[in-house]
This record gives structure tokens, sequence and C-alpha cells, in this order.
């Protein structure tokens, strides 16, 4: 096959070029520049996609003798991704760019181009696997390596782009294995640490970086009884689950501390309670996307429910749950940034999980999972809460 190999500058990207390579592969690498800032600089782990990835990447091109290119998407991440994590905090919600990257980027604008170009498949540094029903159909799998495995942020791709897909090292028995193979090599990678936190926001910083963004207007901190404890910057800057800068004076009866439990974006109020407060049983997802064949036996309503497993974050543990679709909603008007907007298009997804969850906040994505395969994913948009215990 004739592959595109994305190479972050990363251990596991130019591992899986290699092994395309040794599999007698056509391989051409591949790197994206995705920043506006062509000259920034990697902190540590800190940052992704900088002009050491690029040059990391090419001299990793160079020693496995394949054609390089740097392809420039700045502008595309910068409307998919940037913007869009801007306007979802805007109206109080917590989105993940990694999945909106391998959405509308990676396996979208990246393998739209790649097959333009008469490549077969794009081959990425992701801990997961495809396997192949009876049908032929791809199907997504957890990577052999749990404590790696990826295939959570890679829940928002389609059938037809898995069949497009090429995970070298998905099979990989452990991270350290893919390490030792890079030292093995002789890549000048083989311990470069691996990137973290958001990669547009390389200080960590990311309520500062919002406030240079998002008009932010003081508002009020109230407990779950309505009574006003503070005041606060701007409410889009706070997530569900926060407990540090809340900058409230007066302790809590119980002594015990408080968390951020709702952020209204249009009242502009922050809502503050207990631990317990966090409790989900509940979640509505929109932005309803399947990863490859829906499932035959889920339905509309809950008499269509299925037993699977969902998570919720990339590191979570999945839990015990039940999903069934909802209707349909419909496209709303575009607006500001400032402005919140209605549900986004898509059919509902609803989801009961049998062990309750803590801290999910509207923005978060939900993928639902059938032991380890990926049936697909939605965006979380609703929570409901056990009650709290009073006394």
């Amino acid at each position: 096959m004739k592959i595109l190999a994305a190479m972050s500058g990363g251990v596991d990207s130019a591992v899986a070029a290699a092994r395309a390579v040794d599999a007698g592969h056509e391989v051409v690498g591949v790197h994206l520049a995705l920043s506006r800032m062509p000259g920034t600089l990697r902190t540590g782990s800190r940052g992704c996609c900088t002009i050491e990835d690029s040059r990391d990447a090419h001299m990793v091109a160079g020693l496995l003798g394949i054609p390089f290119y740097v392809w420039d998407f700045s502008e595309r991440f910068k409307e998919d991704i940037v913007d869009d994590f801007i306007a979802e905090y805007s109206q109080g919600r917590t989105p993940n760019p990694c999945m909106r990257c391998n959405e509308r980027i990676k396996f979208a604008a990246l393998l739209d181009r790649a097959l333009a170009l008469g490549f077969d498949a794009v081959a990425t540094g992701h801990y997961a696997e495809i396997a192949f029903d009876d049908h032929g159909h791809p199907e997504l799998h957890r990577g052999v390596d749990m404590n790696k495995d990826q295939s959570y942020v890679l829940g928002v791709l389609t059938e037809d782009q898995l069949r497009h897909c090429y995970f070298p090292i998905g099979a990989s028995a452990s991270k350290a294995d893919v390490r030792a193979e890079a030292e093995r090599r002789g890549f000048p990678v083989a311990n470069k640490p691996d990137s973290y936190d958001i990669c547009f926001i390389p200080d960590g910083d990311t309520k500062a970086w919002l406030a240079d963004k998002i008009p932010l207007r003081p508002g009020l901190i109230r407990d779950t009884e309505g009574e006003v404890l503070g005041e606060h910057d701007g409410a889009t800057t706070f997530t569900i689950g926060q407990r540090k800068g809340l900058r409230i004076e007066r302790p809590a009866a119980d002594g015990k501390p408080r968390y951020v439990v709702d952020v209204d974006a249009r009242e502009n109020v922050v809502t503050v309670g207990p631990r317990e407060a966090l409790t989900v049983d509940h979640l509505d997802g929109i932005r309803t996307t399947w990863c490859g064949i829906p499932p035959e036996d889920i339905g509309l309503g809950e008499d269509g429910a299925i037993e699977c497993e969902v998570q919720i974050r990339a590191h979570a543990d999945p839990v015990p749950a039940r999903a069934w679709l909802g209707e349909y909603v419909s496209e709303p008007p575009a607006s500001e940034y400032n402005v919140p907007t209605p549900r986004p298009a898509g059919q509902i997804m609803h989801v009961d999980v049998r062990e309750p969850l803590s801290g999910v906040a509207p923005g978060q994505t939900m993928v639902v999972y059938r032991g380890t395969r990926v049936l697909g994913q939605a965006t979380i948009d609703r929570t409901e809460r056990k009650p709290v215990a009073i006394g």
C-alpha cells in the first residue's frame, strides 16, 4: 500500500512509520504545522507540533530513507480546533480539543488530502487496533497496552475513515517496548517525553489564555441553596469539578472543600457545592457518531437500550452502562463567542451509568464500548445527579 505516515516528532509516530516501512509499504512522511506561530518552541513535555518536533520528525524520516514534507494546516486548525475551543468555553462547556483534532484535522483534512494524492491510508502512532467483522466492516478496538490505549480519542472516526487508517503500534505490549525499539533503530526521539495538556496552551494556564479571548463579566458564586458566597471574574473560565481558584472566603458549614457543580454561562453564575453534588448517573449526548457500523440492537427510547460500557475521559476507567437513542435536534443559528447557542444538530444518545461518575462537564466526550470495541461517541450536553444526602 501507499502510506502517508503522520509524523508528530514523537517516538510513537516514529516507530509507526518505521514499522510501515518494514511491512513493505511505500511510505511518505508528513509533519503537520498547526501553530500560527512557526517559531514556537517546545518546553519539556508541554506543547506539540513545534519547530523542534518538525526537526525531530525530519531526522527520523531521513534515517528511514523516506520522503518527508511539512504541510501547513494552521489556518484549518485555528478555525476548527482553537475557535471551537473558545466557542465551547464561552457557553460554559469543557471541550476536548484532541477529539476535535482527530475528527477534523488528522482524519478529515489530512486523510482527504492523502486520498486525493493517491495514498491508500494514513498511519499514525496511536495505541489502537482495527479489526474486520465477518462482512468486512472495520471496527476500532482498544490497544493492547491498556495504560496507553488511545481508542477513546479515536472514537470520532467513521466507518469510511477507519478503512483508510493504519495503526502499526496498536498491538505493542507497552510504551517501554516502543521506546526500546526506537533506541535499537537509533532514533533520537527514543527517550523524548510524551506531550500532554493542550498543545496550543503550552504553559497549561487555560484560564489566563481564555481571558484574552472571551469577554469576561464579573458575576456571582452561589451554593446549591442559592446563597451568594462570593464573586468571580467570568463564569466561562470555570469548569465542573474545579476546586482551586474559587476565592470563597467563608468556609462551608461542615468544613469540607467545595467544588464547581454548575456553570451557567447565560446567567453568568457559578454554583459550588460538596463533592457529593458532583455525582452523575445519567448523561445526554449530542453530535452522536458511530465508529464503524452502528450496533443493530440499539434503538429509540429505553426499550431500545443496549448494555455497554462508557468512558468519559481519555484515561478514565470505563463503567457499565445502558445506552439508547433519542430524536434528532435541528441545527442552531450561528453565534458570536459570548452568546450561548442551542444544541447542535444530530441524534441524542442517552446513557444510564451503573456506577456513579463524578465531575462530568458538558462538552466532554463520552465514548461507548462493548468490550474492547468502540461503538461510537457523543458530546455530553446534560447530566443528572443523584440527590445530595442531607445531614
